[in-house]
């Protein structure tokens, strides 16, 4: 299905009539143009390095950048052009020598379309196709730096985070700091002869995020934005989902950060700009800091108390501290024409379409596109397919294109809002949630399904409060491990096991499971989601997790979106928050603030209000959406030891009450049937 804008006739008087008309998902014959651009023959012939250059902050530290200039054999261009600036944590050489190998003859031509096909059908890893498909999308050249970008005129800086790669420092984790060494490097370029003043910035992943955060620091400075998976609130996306620690990804994140940061500076030796002074202080701070951030880990996961947190570990956990306010940046103050590409199970999958819907931009300069994959591959079966949008790189040379030469390519009338689906399938749509759904809340009951026969336990979702009241007990399970949500918290490691990513009944089989009955129409579930638990417990503490699901005709059940809390960090931020018209909430969004934690009273109820991603699907004829219930959610979020000391890792209890339902506040196009 392609949703267009379409405009009105000139001499209608409705201010509509000047609206313009956007294209489907694949872009049309612009899209094959915008491939052909970034195919066909470039107005450069080669690419000529400037590395290591150093660059000393306003504070004395030496950050190092490396810029690439188009050229024309040996020879560098010397007319001021448009630049692009990625601004990298991972370390610049590894990036580099990525941009190197994918250009070798053969490579991208023939080795990575051959790695994309390899198919392993009824093998039980099936998912391993989905992953491998990515490299056939253009996302490696635009993670890394695409080297036809230079070749197409653009002069590539990029840059080492302060602390990180080659530059000196400490890593302040996204601070302010970060963001005004990004300031001093756009003055830098500013004052370049190779600079015309159109500046851009790309990234993923944490590229992304930097990418995000100084466009929204510099605002008219930098002209246009392509970033692919960001994310712009960290904590809440994969530090401490709900107050639970990111388990499986931080670490192994942060462990791969800090052995990047202790290359030496091999390009500084073969620029001729090795500086023994300059690298001793490199040392000396690699020295000072040698594992950024692990500590925190380590210590919300050895201290048995509250009282035995560091005082990092406090600013971590305390909402108004400079370090937390560090990790989210403002959406409405990035002025610059933007591009996002995210995944609805991505360890960032909040982030999007918040992001987008903050935006003051017009839809001509705010384009999102969300995949149906995880964060190591957003976009399931890949871009550049008949009926997906073009591969990443082309894209993103349209983009700059567009909006750093001034190039009429149409590339500003690309759909705003690009969505795919479980079955592979895309649409477009003008807003999120789409035209048409209205947000309904349906209850949590105590009558059976006959839907989840292997499930702990079968109850229903109603469109009334059922009478009656009745406790229902959940207990933590290691079971979450084999789920989506286990692929999500891994970045989609775990998705290779299709029986454990693509159908939740195995982990189902410890959790409470509430069903619709079958829906008789296709029905639109899209945008943010919250659900609300009426609880009690055992002890001081617990954790909580939900998911929304799909349920076949057969039974398979599939994971579309999932949230979770920690019971004692449950306040939420009101001033962040949203709701639909009747009050509820559609994304409530808690503190995660140590200092406003309130530990449950055992046998008291206790309501909790839970925010799950937000998604665009549709449930097919025969279908039926269902929520889940859990106690756990290893390895996607695991509580502080000191919250589970105080949650002894007991039981918990859901209670059905019609005086204080538990219930879903859901956004639909149709009535789902009890």
């Amino acid at each position: 299905m392609t949703f267009s804008l379409v405009a009105l006739p000139a001499a209608a008087a409705d201010p509509a009539a000047s609206a313009p008309v956007f294209t489907g998902v694949d872009g049309g014959d612009l899209g094959a143009q915008w491939t052909a651009t970034a195919d066909g023959p470039q107005p450069f012939d080669a690419v000529s390095p400037d590395l290591a250059i150093p660059l000393t902050m306003d504070d004395g530290v030496v950050i190092k950048t490396d810029v690439l200039h188009p050229a024309h054999g040996a020879d560098r261009s010397n007319e001021p052009g448009p630049v692009i600036v990625q601004f990298q944590g991972y370390g610049k050489q590894l990036v580099n020598i990525a941009s190197v190998l994918i250009k070798i003859p053969g490579i991208k031509e023939a080795l990575l379309p051959w790695i994309a096909s390899v198919q392993f059908p009824g093998s039980g890893l099936d998912g391993i196709t989905d992953l491998t498909s990515e490299l056939s999308g253009g996302a490696l050249e635009q993670a890394t730096q695409d080297l036809t970008l230079v070749k197409g005129g653009y002069t590539l800086v990029q840059v080492d985070i302060r602390g990180t790669g080659t530059s000196e420092g400490t890593w302040q984790a996204w601070g302010d700091r970060e963001r005004r060494d990004a300031m001093r490097v756009l003055d830098w370029i500013d004052a370049q002869p190779w600079s015309n003043g159109k500046v851009g910035i790309q990234g993923t992943s944490w590229t992304g995020i930097t990418a995000m955060q100084a466009a929204a620091t510099a605002g008219d400075r930098v002209k246009a934005v392509f970033a692919v998976v960001p994310s712009s609130d960290i904590l809440t996306d994969i530090i401490a989902p709900g107050g639970g620690v990111g388990i499986g990804f931080a670490p192994l994140w942060l462990t791969a950060i800090s052995l990047a940061r202790m290359l030496p500076d091999a390009e500084a030796v073969l620029a001729g700009r090795f500086d023994p002074a300059q690298q001793l202080q490199w040392v000396r701070d690699r020295i000072a800091n040698p594992a950024p951030l692990l500590d925190v880990i380590a210590n919300v996961v050895t201290a048995t108390t509250t009282d035995q947190f560091t005082a990092k570990t406090k600013e971590f956990m305390d909402a108004n501290s400079p370090l937390r306010q560090a990790l989210t940046y403002d959406s409405a103050a990035v002025t610059a024409p933007t591009f996002r590409a995210g995944a609805f199970s991505d360890i960032f999958a909040n982030s999007p379409t918040d992001s987008y819907n903050r935006s003051r931009l017009s839809a001509q300069e705010n384009k999102l596109v969300m995949g149906d994959g995880y964060h190591i591959n957003p976009v399931v079966e890949g871009y550049g397919r008949p009926g997906t949008p073009p591969r990443v790189d082309v894209l993103q040379r349209a983009w700059f294109d567009k909006w750093l030469k001034g190039i009429d390519n149409g590339a500003e009338t690309y759909s705003p809002l690009s969505f795919q689906h479980a079955d592979g399938s895309w649409s477009t749509t003008s807003s999120f949630p789409r035209p048409g759904v209205d947000y309904q809340r349906m209850y949590l009951g105590p009558a059976t399904s006959g839907s989840a026969p292997t499930a702990q336990y079968d109850g229903s979702l109603t469109r009334t409060a059922d009478p009656g009241i009745q406790d229902l007990t959940v207990a933590p399970s290691l079971l979450s491990i084999c789920s989506r949500d286990g692929a999500v918290g891994t970045a989609g490691a775990l998705s290779v096991i299709v029986a454990c990513a693509e159908d939740s009944r195995i982990r189902e089989r410890e959790g409470l499971t509430f069903s619709s009955g079958p829906v008789a129409e296709s029905t639109a579930v899209s945008g943010p989601i919250a659900v609300h638990l009426n609880t009690i417990h055992d002890t001081q503490d617990g954790y909580w997790t939900v998911t929304v699901n799909d349920v076949a005709p057969d039974g398979w059940s599939r994971q579309l979106s999932s949230g979770q809390l920690v019971s004692s960090l449950r306040q939420i931020d009101d001033s962040r928050s949203t709701t639909s018209a009747n009050g509820d909430y559609t994304r409530p969004i808690p503190y995660v603030d140590i200092n406003r934690r309130q530990k449950v009273v055992p046998g008291q109820p206790v309501t909790l209000d839970i925010a799950t991603t937000p998604i665009d699907a549709t449930l097919e004829p025969g279908h039926r959406l269902r929520i889940d219930v859990f106690a756990s959610n290893f390895p996607r979020g695991l509580p502080p030891t000191a919250i589970l000391v105080d949650s002894q890792l007991a039981p918990q209890h859901l209670r059905l009450d019609p005086s204080e339902p538990s219930w879903v506040n859901i956004p639909l196009s149709l009535s789902i049937p009890e």
